[in-house]
Formats: C-alpha cells, structure tokens, sequence
C-alpha cells in the first residue's frame, strides 16, 4: 500500500481515498504502521518495571492498571513469564489494591530470572509454576490456588501459535470468575506477517484468529476492551498489541 503524507495541505492520501492529516481515521492509520514499525525495532523491549523488563507497551499496562484497581482480583495468573516485569507490574498493583497476588506459569524459567524474582521484594505477592501451561499437573495445582477465590483474571502470555493459544483458551476459561477477563496478549502478530522480522504463515497462525474459533464456541465470553475511566478524546481505537485481546466472562 503507497500512502502519501503532505503536511502542507494536511492530508494523508491512500490508495483509496483522501483524508484529513490529523483526523482520528489519519491517527489509526498511522498508529497501526508505528505498532508495526516498532515491533520490528523491538520497542517494546525499551521499558521496565521496578527493575525487570517489562515487554509490552505501555498503553496495554495502563490499561491493565485500570481493570485491576477497578476489579480488585483476588488472584491474576499469566502464562509465560519471560523477564519477569509483567508479573512484578501484577503484583505491585495487587500490594496497592491491599488484595490478590499473582501466579506466574513458564516451561522454561531461565535460572537468572528466577533468580531476580525471587530476590525482588514484591515475591511475596508471586507464585512461580514450572511447566507447561497445558500440562495436566499444572492445573492441579491452579485447581488448588484459585480455590475459594472469588475473582480470577487470567492473561495468556506464553507460546502465540494459534494451535497453543486455542488450547490455552479452553482450558483457562473455566478459571476466570464472572465479571472478570481472559487476556489475550499478542494478537497483533497477525499483522506482523509483512515485516522484516516476521513470518508469512502469522497470517493464519496467531492469536486473533484463535480468539475468534473460541467466541464462537463460548458465548459466556464477550469481546469486551475495558472501558476508558477517563476519556476527552476522539480515539476509540486503542494503539495495542492485544486486539481484540480482552473477553469478559458474563
């Protein structure tokens, strides 16, 4: 797709149509290839959380923030932990609510990070599971510690491969509590196919075609993005890379 940008006469042309440079429709356009332009560069990999990277865009922890000082989850469960700020970034927000902790789940916790999170002052707030997502002894003991909670949020954070992510959804759902959600990161790989660091086959294998089999099959849950709190602007769209990543359990 060719775009021509002409700060002068303040449009932005596309192969299809002409409008306003800094109209909300403009504003979409651009935010979707700044997403793709910084994936590619690894932007996301430029932020921390009280010492440990974080990995995700800001906007999507703000977002985050918002649901969880609203919801007040008695327990958050992430599947992959990665660098481990994610998990630190659940569990400061569960010390501030005064309530909940945080299950982090991985197959393969490297040594050095393990070793950061247990050391970190918010471990307290952590429990750290070995193993496979979908292993069977691994929800064992979920069925175990989310026993008696009363609300659970779940973010699948793990392997994006649609084959991973349909299972994931299936069988994490019947651990997220009415009222709550099931947290989809990373769908926005499907529009990762044409970047230089992506793969052609993202167009099919990805998070958000998964997303959409599971709705289909589960009308508990509802495509739901949290609702803005505090909002003077005309974006409706969010600049994120959970598209359609937010489902909320009835």
């Amino acid at each position: 797709m060719k775009w021509t940008i002409d700060t002068t006469t303040q449009t932005l042309t596309t192969e299809d149509e002409e409008i306003p440079l800094y109209s909300k429709e403009a504003f979409s356009l651009l935010s979707e290839l700044w997403l793709k332009a910084g994936w590619n560069l690894r932007y996301h990999y430029t932020f921390s959380w009280l010492g440990r990277p974080v990995l995700q865009l800001p906007e999507d922890l703000l977002r985050m923030q918002e649901v969880l000082w609203e919801l007040k989850p008695d327990l958050v469960i992430e599947t992959g932990i990665a660098l481990g700020g994610s998990l630190l970034f659940y569990a400061s927000l569960c010390q501030l609510n005064g309530k909940g902790s945080v299950v982090g789940i991985d197959i393969d916790l490297r040594p050095q990070n393990r070793t950061a999170i247990e050391n970190h002052p918010l471990f307290p707030w952590i429990t750290l599971l070995d193993g496979d997502s979908l292993a069977p002894a691994t929800h064992e003991k979920l069925a175990s510690l989310t026993k008696g909670k009363k609300s659970v949020l779940v973010v699948l954070d793990a392997n994006h491969s649609y084959h991973h992510v349909r299972q994931e959804l299936e069988q994490f759902a019947p651990l997220v509590t009415p009222g709550s959600y099931l947290v989809v990161a990373d769908g926005f790989k499907k529009s990762l196919a044409d970047v230089p660091r992506g793969k052609t086959r993202w167009e099919w294998d990805n998070p958000l075609n998964a997303i959409e089999d599971f709705l289909a099959d589960h009308p508990e849950f509802t495509l739901q993005y949290p609702e803005r709190r505090y909002n003077r602007s005309p974006v409706r769209l969010p600049v994120t890379h959970f598209p359609s990543g937010w489902l909320l359990k009835q």
